[in-house]
């Protein structure tokens, strides 16, 4: 007997979305060659999204573990054999501060599963140097490269650092010599992608309107739909709109095929207005805790016999507040002490 309803999980729904490859070689060819047809379809293979390594170092020895949302392998004939380069994308529905560095472990996390996998095959010194068999990789050897882009799905800017030197404080004299590293980063809200494949077109511009703050929510409401409908936008899309949303939907609302947008819209909406009266409750806890701690700091000030300033600077202290602030609980509270 079939479920009568079946909430999807939306990491799922946007993990499977990108695993199509003429969508996930269409992001790329837009984010790194603006639109050329370097990537095809047909070059890509789906890889072990899981990678681990140990980073070993003389007295300890760490494990690292890292799941990537999609990691593909780009297979092509060349004069040299065969090429590879594995391809990564990371989904963000958060600003992460330290997103670079997090980059930099993912791929180095693949970058040591290559050496790990290749070093497994020297199992003795036959045929190697010293150096090479110390090294467990011969000098000959070569990896692949990683690429990897980093897809951002919120109506707030990007104001995170997109480089390791921007996580940093580097004195002048060291900044040529401390290695960077840099990120790919598209905002689903805000980019300049050049793309073909119509299933990305439409998620990218469906997003670009429901992320529109400056948008009046029925305007952008009316829009989207309307969009939807003229498009007549793949229903693969509208869920994925829904995982990069964050948004749980009903999989059998989705079935019958008419209204698919206008259901999206309204559930975002809805748990966006629940959040909010969430976060605007968490607030006015938080606010009434420190109106009852100012109090409590006013009325010891008084009996202690302290002075204005002194308990200004005590409430400024003790709350971690600006002296605007603390001044706006002196002027609340006094009147009751007094």
């Amino acid at each position: 007997m079939a479920r009568k309803s079946q909430t999807l999980k939306p990491d799922t729904v946007l993990k499977n979305y990108w695993r199509d490859n003429d969508r996930f070689a269409d992001l790329f060819n837009a984010a790194l060659f603006q639109g050329q047809q370097i990537i095809k379809p047909e070059e890509l293979e789906d890889m072990d999204s899981e990678e681990s390594s140990i980073l070993e170092h003389k007295d300890y020895a760490e494990s690292i573990e890292a799941s990537r949302d999609n990691i593909k392998i780009r297979k092509r004939s060349s004069e040299n054999g065969i090429e590879f380069v594995m391809l990564g994308k990371e989904s963000q529905k958060h600003i992460h501060y330290a997103m670079p560095l997090r980059v930099m472990g993912y791929d180095y996390g693949t970058y040591k599963k290559q050496y790990d996998d290749n070093a497994a095959k020297y199992t003795s010194s036959q045929g190697m140097d010293s150096d090479e068999y110390l090294s467990r990789m011969k000098q000959t050897d070569r990896f692949s490269p990683v690429v990897t882009i980093v897809v951002y799905y919120s109506e707030k800017p990007w104001d995170g650092a997109v480089t390791l030197h921007e996580m940093l404080r580097i004195p002048k004299e060291f900044a040529a010599y401390v290695n960077d590293y840099k990120m790919i980063l598209v905002e689903a809200g805000r980019n300049d992608l050049i793309l073909h494949n119509v299933d990305n077109v439409d998620f990218f511009k469906l997003m670009e309107i429901i992320l529109d703050q400056q948008l009046p929510r029925n305007e952008a409401r009316k829009k989207a739909i309307q969009y939807s409908e003229e498009h007549r936008t793949n229903k693969s899309v509208v869920m994925a709109i829904a995982g990069a949303t964050d948004t749980k939907i009903d999989y059998n609302a989705f079935q019958k095929g008419d209204g698919q947008m206008c259901t999206l819209f309204d559930t975002i909406a809805k748990e966006h207005e629940s959040k909010g009266k969430a976060e605007g409750k968490a607030e006015g806890k938080a606010e009434g805790k420190a109106e009852g701690k100012a109090e409590e700091i006013i009325e010891t000030g008084y009996e202690f016999g302290m002075s204005e300033n002194d308990i200004l600077e005590r409430l400024q202290t003790k709350l971690d507040v600006s002296l605007q602030k603390a001044q706006e609980y002196f002027n609340m509270f006094t009147k009751q002490t007094v």
